[in-house]
């Protein structure tokens, strides 16, 4: 395993790696989350039917540009979320597992969950002002707008307006929600990869290689993806909320629920579901892989004293 530093530059890279190719799906989510906001069934306007229309229709009214809204602040955020949950997980299971059972090599489920969320809640804790601006470049369109609108020129105005009106809480708005639903999917997402690999090699003897990687990444996204969207949906309203529309986690859940029923807490789930598998497959999957490249460097580079430092 890489040093703290190591996994964190690792994780983040390997986040950055796979937000390129799946940053589109996250645009069609969460415009899917935010249609029809507050408004009965039968009174919301479907603007966007489903993935394959909302992408055509994105990719018709505002092109190409359109789905990759946000592209450049999602980048420093997968480098702070990414690289906080695949940095800090390590260091923080070994921790646990070596003040409970004396042996660091245990594997515990429940350590592994704890870790898993804990990593995850710093790293949506520190991205959490990113994300926020990135939902709202997101949800915007001139052509078929849903939510509340935020026309800002590029990341850096939407970070210095919200900061401006707001203040600092203003730039950490929902971030209460951002840590649940990270630490739901965090909790989930290393231990289910960690736990595939170690079935599929016992079970059907596969050996370490891309194979392995690729099946275990699959079966942890879609863990992730049911864990994850109910805590997601929320959190998307509460980001490109305008004033106090909500009041917290459980007011916009009970709102969401009593005005458009049980199941819009899970609208763009298929969107998220395209967006998540491919994610979490190249996410740790590259993860792997620059955590191998980074070791390498390491050895090279730094002493051993050095490297049980940082």
């Amino acid at each position: 395993m890489s040093t703290t530093t190591g996994a964190f530059i690792a994780g983040g890279i390997a986040a950055c790696g796979a937000v390129t190719v799946t940053h589109s799906f996250e645009t069609v989510k969460i415009r899917l989350q935010l249609q029809g906001e507050l408004q009965a069934k039968a009174d919301a306007a479907k603007k966007y039917k489903g993935v394959t229309h909302a992408v055509k229709v994105i990719l018709q009214n505002e092109g190409p540009k359109g789905l990759f809204r946000g592209i450049g602040v999602a980048y420093i955020y997968q480098i702070l979320l990414n690289g906080c949950r695949l940095g800090f997980y390590e260091p923080v299971r070994t921790t646990l597992t070596s003040a409970i059972y004396k042996d660091p090599q245990v594997q515990s489920l429940g350590i592994n969950v704890l870790a898993g969320a804990s990593s995850g809640i710093i790293g949506a804790a520190a991205g959490s002002p990113f994300f926020l601006v990135k939902t709202r470049l997101q949800s915007y369109s001139p052509f078929l707008p849903v939510g509340t609108q935020h026309n800002y020129r590029n990341s850096f105005d939407g970070l210095r307006k919200i900061y401006t009106t707001e203040g600092v809480n203003g730039l950490y708005r929902g971030v209460g929600a951002a840590m649940v639903r990270t630490g739901f999917g965090s909790s989930v997402q290393l231990p289910t990869y960690f736990f595939a690999k170690r079935r599929l090699t016992k079970h059907l003897g596969m050996e370490e290689g891309p194979a392995l990687h690729l099946a275990s990444s699959t079966a942890s996204g879609f863990v992730v993806c049911c864990v994850m969207h109910p805590p997601d949906t929320i959190m998307s309203r509460m980001y490109n909320q305008t004033g106090n529309l909500y009041k917290g986690v459980f007011d916009c859940l009970y709102k969401t629920i009593r005005t458009e029923g049980l199941l819009a807490i899970y609208k763009g789930y298929f969107a998220h579901l395209a967006r998540i598998l491919p994610h979490t497959i190249l996410t740790l999957s590259l993860a792997e892989q620059t955590n191998r490249f980074m070791r390498k460097v390491e050895d090279r580079l730094l002493s051993d004293d050095l490297k049980s430092r940082i």
